[in-house]
């Protein structure tokens, strides 16, 4: 996915869970509106929520973000109630893009599309999904071979000496941080395009190797003509590549 591709609108048809939850003080940001963390969190529950609906959550539990695009287009302020829609824009049999749609009763919108890999626990690798859940998804997605396309690709500068404190509690149950976490990452990165992001924007971030507790992590950034791109390294080598840009037209 381009970083200047729209994002598929709400379908009108096949299968889209909608689920509703109030705003809390805890997912505001030092600008009193939804973070980006929050939204991922936000995209996690609504995941095991829909998973839930549609059957699917006993044997499609684990699964790891590749991609995570979120625009923000009106942000969404505390008090409020979202509401949270999620539905299938493209697959193959192993992964799958979820767009996911946050609503605030009293304005704000939040669009997301996530790249989520399907995984066995047992093997700890990519697994096939079933029959029911490929078949439930393919109602609304417009694309059905889909494949994985890099979407920031250019090279790390040298590494930065900016570090980000990664706490145990940080991590998942691979040992993994958790995807929250590398939109706090982002967020450090806010200072530097603070009249971009007093505008609708899009936040990408591309997960490439895991960072694990214990490794020091170090945020790189260079400008480009639409905003900024971000690395996120250990030792030298990037972890994974985000982005801070104009929302396309």
């Amino acid at each position: 996915m381009p970083l200047t591709e729209q994002l598929q609108a709400k379908p009108d048809h096949g299968y889209v869970f909608t689920t509703q939850w109030p705003v809390r003080t805890s997912d505001m940001n030092e600008a009193e509106v939804l973070g980006a963390d929050s939204v991922a969190r936000y995209l996690q529950e609504a995941g095991a929520l829909h998973l839930s609906d549609g059957e699917a959550l006993a044997d499609h539990q684990f699964w790891i973000a590749r991609r995570t695009v979120i625009d923000i287009i009106e942000p969404i302020s505390w008090p409020d109630t979202v509401t949270v829609s999620r539905w299938c824009s493209a697959l193959s049999n192993r992964w799958c893009d979820m767009r996911v749609r946050i609503e605030g009763e009293n304005g704000g919108l939040v669009e997301t599309v996530g790249f989520w890999i399907n995984i066995n626990i047992e093997t700890r690798g990519i697994g096939r999904m079933s029959d029911h859940v490929i078949e439930r998804l393919s109602t609304t997605a417009d694309d059905t071979r889909l494949r994985w396309t890099p979407s920031i690709r250019e090279p790390m500068p040298p590494e930065s000496d900016r570090t980000f404190q990664i706490r145990r509690t940080d991590t998942d149950r691979f040992g993994h941080v958790t995807n929250a976490i590398y939109w706090q990452m982002v967020a450090e990165v806010y200072p530097e395009v603070a009249e971009l992001i007093s505008r609708p924007h899009r936040l990408v971030v591309e997960f490439d190797t895991p960072i694990m507790v214990g490794e020091e992590v170090h945020i790189t950034t260079a400008p480009i003509e639409t905003g900024v791109l971000i690395w996120i390294s250990v030792d030298g080598e990037s972890r994974s590549h985000a982005s801070i840009t104009e929302l396309p037209d």
